[in-house]
């Protein structure tokens, strides 16, 4: 019987940030026989299984439509496939795994600040010694499209099979295409981030893949999944009001959800005079004062763990995507 396929990185922090999660969404990845168990269970989605692979397996695996979701950065997404677009999905961005995808020159090239100066330096390098300026990156595919982008051709890619940034110190480069956090190990090989040269600004997303299987078991288990997903992002980033009136009507309802973005999910003041608002947590405190000035005798605020809506764009946009 067919299963709905995620990919799950497979170690380390990545692995550990996908399972936390999924398990704030309320879905538990099992691996039954341990930690070197190479697949997994879902006990709360019927017809769904994870596959634990490298974040780069991960990614080559969502481009054969070998998994349906995978959880993977979009830098690896972008690299694997130069069409990305058009067969996955990135469905929705975690919350770790930043990065950015960067061009880094020597920090002795003071003249050099921006793409268009790389490309008069690569134009001078050439023409001076007879060939092309030395590119040290894993990011082929990507650093050709951007170097295209603006135009540079005077260079050579050299695939980086180690540390990436040590490469113009030993000889190997004169400049790379990295991906960087903090920028400190690049400023401790002295090298330095050009200023329009971000490539990608990336993080680990929850992909699906437009190459797989999608039957009918799969789009099941998948709006279960994704169900759970946007019933906790969106409780994430709301609260909860409740109060009590004397008298309320639709008016002050209509007052607070223009003033502070809040909406009544279960209409309006209640026959015992309770209300119950939902907005953005920025806004709590000035609700809260509005709502007394207008006669609250209380107000509550909670964090909801989830908010089921009737309607969940996340599962609508992977079914129009997959048809």
């Amino acid at each position: 019987m067919s299963a709905l396929v995620i990919g799950v990185p497979s170690k380390g922090r990545l692995q550990e940030n996908a399972h936390a999660f999924f398990k704030r969404a309320g879905i538990s990845l099992v691996q039954p026989r341990g930690g070197r168990e190479y697949r997994g269970t879902i006990p709360e989605i019927e017809g769904a299984e994870v596959a634990y692979l490298s974040a780069a397996e991960i990614a080559g695996n969502l481009a054969q439509g070998a998994i349906h979701f995978g959880v993977t950065g979009e830098d690896l997404v972008r690299e694997t496939m130069p069409d990305a677009d058009k067969r996955v999905l990135l469905v929705d961005g975690l919350g770790f795994g930043f990065a950015n995808v960067v061009v880094a020159v020597p920090q002795a090239w003071i003249d050099v600040r921006t793409m268009q100066d790389l490309d008069d330096v690569a134009t001078a390098f050439h023409a001076k010694r007879g060939r092309r300026m030395r590119v040290a990156t894993k990011y082929v595919n990507l650093t050709r499209a951007f170097f295209a982008k603006h135009g540079i051709a005077d260079y050579r890619i050299v695939e980086s099979a180690g540390a990436t940034e040590g490469a113009p110190a030993t000889g190997a480069a004169e400049l790379i295409v990295d991906i960087t956090t903090t920028g400190s190990t690049l400023a401790a090989n002295a090298l330095k981030v050009v200023e329009d040269g971000v490539i990608l600004r990336s993080q680990a997303n929850l992909v699906a893949s437009l190459g797989a299987n999608w039957g009918e078991r799969e789009r099941a288990a998948a709006r279960a999944l994704l169900d759970r997903i946007a019933a906790e992002r969106v409780a994430r980033t709301t609260r909860e009001v409740r109060s009590r009136f004397k008298a309320a009507d639709a008016e002050l309802v209509a007052e607070a959800k223009g003033r502070f973005g809040a909406l009544a999910p279960l209409g309006g003041p209640t026959s015992s005079g309770m209300l119950t608002l939902l907005c953005p947590p920025e806004t709590v405190h000035e609700l809260a004062i509005f709502l007394r000035q207008r006669g609250a005798e209380t107000v509550m605020v909670a964090a909801p763990e989830y908010i089921f809506a009737r309607e969940n764009p996340l599962y609508e946009t992977l079914i129009s995507k997959i048809g």
